[in-house]
C-alpha cells in the first residue's frame, strides 16, 4: 500500500510541473507580434485617439503608436495585462542605443516605462525617434518667432 501512495505523490508532482512549465513558457510566448490585438487594447484605452501607424520593437514585447494629431502611444506587455501610455509633447527623453537600432527612452510622466527599446533594424529606430521628437516639442515652442530668420532660411 505504501508503494501505491508513493507512486500517485510521485506523479502529483510531475503533473503540477508539467502545468507549470506550460503556463511559464505561455507567458514567455505572449506577446504583442499581433498588431490587431495592439489596435484593439490601445483604441480601448484611448477610444479618442486614432492611430496612424504602429511600429513594434524586436522582441514584441513594445509598440509604438503614431497617432493622428502627430502625437504618440506606447502599449507595453507588463507580464499578465497590457499598458498603454499615452506620450504627453514635452515628457519624453530619447537617445540612440549602442547598437544603431533602439532607443533609451525615459518618461518623465512614467518612469515605469522607461528603458532601451530595440527594433530589428536602424529605419524603425528612427522612424519612431521622430514621432517623440515630434512629441518631445511643446506645441508653443514650434512656432518662431515672427521677424525670426534662421540661418538655413537665408539666400
Amino acid at each position: 500500500m505504501g508503494i501505491i501512495v508513493w507512486c500517485v505523490l510521485f506523479a502529483i508532482v510531475i503533473f503540477i510541473a508539467f502545468v507549470a512549465t506550460r503556463m511559464a513558457a505561455q507567458n514567455k510566448e505572449d506577446s504583442l507580434h499581433d498588431t490587431g490585438l495592439a489596435i484593439i487594447e490601445f483604441g480601448r484605452a484611448f477610444p479618442n485617439e486614432a492611430i496612424r501607424q504602429l511600429q513594434a520593437t524586436e522582441n514584441g514585447q513594445a509598440i509604438f503608436v503614431r497617432l493622428h494629431d502627430n502625437k504618440a502611444g506606447l502599449m507595453r506587455n507588463m507580464a499578465r495585462h497590457f499598458s498603454c501610455h499615452l506620450i504627453e509633447p514635452g515628457r519624453v527623453r530619447v537617445v540612440s542605443s549602442e547598437t544603431g537600432r533602439g532607443l533609451a527612452i525615459e518618461f518623465l510622466d512614467a518612469p515605469n516605462h522607461n528603458g532601451k527599446f530595440e527594433f530589428a533594424s536602424p529605419k524603425e529606430a528612427s522612424e519612431v525617434a521622430l514621432w517623440l521628437l515630434g512629441n518631445y516639442i511643446a506645441e508653443p515652442d514650434k512656432d518662431l518667432p515672427a521677424g525670426h530668420i534662421s540661418a538655413a532660411n537665408k539666400q
